[in-house]
């Protein structure tokens, strides 16, 4: 039957930034599809354990140093045994005029949004291979993946070099039986996002060129988060879906 490729059952997932927002939602559809749940937060996932109980073990860990990253992944295999499908979602945003971007809010960005998620999927990579199961990387990217945005150089930068690293490592990995995609969130209603909601007129500009007339919300990624860990992806490598409410058609 074509829904028990869907299935995620068995599988074990980590997921970044599962206290909040889209996060939250991708590990509460994993478990919903069969998976456990290693969500990683600088913050406890208070909300996100009560929400999943026993299938969700959370990793406290500030995804601002690549140095936690062996701790994520020992931490992963010791509560669950094994390491099936990554997703990198957790992000950051710094908004400041690019005449006058400091060095500080750049690097900042960076470190998180792209130099953590690679030697991230570096090291699950490993274990991957080690485990001789192939796996699903999902890495959370941006409609800046795409366009260029005003007053977040080092955001946009960050995303658009996610979608290019998905397509290298899907070069390089398919061979492992490891698929490599992306996810580009349309504008979503979460933490990153709530400076743009709260500006009434930069709020109705977004709203007016999004077909679908409404913010995103947790629940349209979800679909597509399950698609790119399941079986019924296995084809599909190196590709950045973009779940924008038509923004990009547009």
């Amino acid at each position: 039957m074509i829904l028990d490729k869907f299935s995620l059952k068995g599988k074990v997932a980590i997921v970044t930034g599962s206290n909040t927002g889209l996060g939250q939602g991708i590990c509460r559809a994993y478990v919903e599809a069969g998976a456990k749940v290693a969500g990683v937060s600088r913050r406890p996932s208070d909300e996100t354990a009560a929400m999943l109980g026993d299938n969700f073990y959370n990793v406290i860990a500030d995804l601002g140093s690549t140095q936690v990253i062996p701790r994520v992944i020992d931490e992963t295999v010791a509560e669950f045994g094994r390491v099936d499908i990554l997703v990198n979602n957790a992000g950051i945003i710094k908004r400041q005029d690019s005449i006058d971007f400091s060095e500080e809010n750049w690097d900042t960005v960076m470190n998180v949004n792209l130099k953590t998620v690679f030697f991230l999927i570096q090291a699950v990579g490993k274990q991957f291979i080690k485990q001789h199961s192939g796996g699903k990387i999902i890495n959370i990217a941006s409609m800046l993946s795409y366009q260029g945005g005003i007053r977040v150089p080092s955001y946009t930068a960050s995303k658009s070099a996610i979608r290019g690293i998905t397509m290298t490592l899907a070069n390089e990995w398919a061979k492992y039986g490891v698929n490599v995609n992306g996810i580009a969130p349309g504008y979503m209603a979460t933490n990153n996002t709530q400076a743009l909601r709260q500006d009434e007129e930069r709020s109705a500009d977004i709203l007016a060129r999004i077909p679908a007339g409404r913010w995103g919300t947790p629940e349209d990624i979800e679909g597509a988060a399950v698609f790119l860990a399941s079986a019924a992806s296995d084809y599909v490598n190196g590709f950045t879906i973009a779940v924008d409410g038509g923004w990009l058609g547009r």
